[in-house]
């Protein structure tokens, strides 16, 4: 279920040997080689003291050795108001390229969870609203915001842009 492996390749990248580890943790030399090699199960205890040492919080360390293989998925096509979006989505991110004629507006935020939002402009103009407040975005250009505000993204001229979601109850 878990695969503390990951141990050796956080104490490599900080220049530890397990030894090193082990002074600096307080865990014992022997518990430390037995869960590199998924030999025995770890102690809450023995996590948090370890996660201390690599700066991390020991959910942090959990979840390292929850999840220790890459997520791979396929991108959705979907046309909302003009603009054609190509997404990605995992856990706790979203990522939309799109593409829109000048003229297309679109404004969705019921759609949206907790999360922050990132729109980076890559081609053309792009106006972009939320209450009390409005922006023109040109190639190069971004902007962040808590997308649960309404907003509103209307192409000027023809453009491309990238739209990031990241849920805020997550740090990756």
């Amino acid at each position: 279920m878990y695969d503390f492996s990951i141990l050796r390749e956080l104490r490599k990248r900080e220049n530890l040997n397990i030894a090193d580890l082990s002074e600096k943790s307080g865990v014992s030399a022997s518990v430390i080689s037995k869960l590199e090699r998924n030999q025995c199960i770890a102690e809450l205890e023995t996590i948090f003291r370890l996660a201390k040492v690599f700066g991390i919080t020991a959910s942090d360390l959990i979840a390292l050795a929850e999840n220790r293989t890459a997520h791979q998925c396929a991108a959705t096509k979907h046309v909302s108001d003009g603009f054609v979006f190509s997404e990605i989505a995992y856990k706790n991110l979203k990522c939309l390229h799109g593409k829109a004629p000048a003229g297309s507006k679109v404004s969705r935020p019921h759609l949206h969870r907790d999360d922050y939002e990132l729109c980076w402009v890559l081609s053309g103009k792009l106006k972009f609203y939320l209450p009390n407040e409005k922006y023109e975005l040109s190639a190069g250009d971004s902007i962040q915001f808590d997308a649960l505000l309404a907003h509103t993204y209307e192409a000027v001229e023809k453009c491309e842009i990238i739209i990031i979601h990241l849920r805020k109850d997550n740090r990756f």
